[in-house]
């Protein structure tokens, strides 16, 4: 039997507050919402229509605060860049994996713009998108480079 873990996460809601707890990343999605455990160790389902974000933090800190929701360049990290269009009008891009057997039943989980921020990974729900955008296509092994011949007309000084 595997072992269980859990991760610290926050549940962005849309009209209320954000709920702090523990998520088991392989099995908290379920068909009628987000399983969280609070730090008091209720087990509780959140609704898919009320979450805005589920974001896998490091630290219970407020998610807002000097977060970016968007590249400032193009990203590095390989994937398919997308932006995310929330119910509400606000905008969140993010890299997608490139598998898309990886892709969930009832949502996206993204890396977001800032990896040294407190959020590592977060799931959006299908119910709280408008529209979801790919952007591009980061590391496509179609584009692999090929590195140059070197020229024969070259002077060649050491080879015999």
């Amino acid at each position: 039997m595997a072992g269980s873990t859990t991760k610290k996460a926050v549940i962005q809601r849309f009209d209320r507050e954000s709920l702090p707890g523990y998520i088991n990343p392989v099995s908290f999605l379920q068909p009628g919402g987000v399983e969280l455990i609070s730090a008091n160790g209720i087990t509780a389902i959140v609704p898919y229509a009320d979450i805005r974000m589920v974001a896998f933090v490091r630290d219970f800190d407020p998610l807002d605060a000097g977060r970016r929701n968007v590249f400032q360049t193009r990203p590095k990290m390989e994937g398919l860049w997308i932006s995310l269009l929330f119910r509400d009008g606000q905008v969140l891009e993010g890299i997608l994996p490139n598998n898309l057997l990886q892709l969930e039943q009832y949502g996206f989980t993204i890396t977001p713009p800032d990896t040294r921020g407190n959020a590592q990974r977060i799931f959006v729900p299908r119910t709280a998108l408008r529209s979801v955008e790919v952007l591009g296509v980061v590391g496509s092994p179609l584009k692999r480079r090929k590195p140059k011949p070197a020229g024969e007309e070259q002077i060649k000084l050491f080879e015999p």
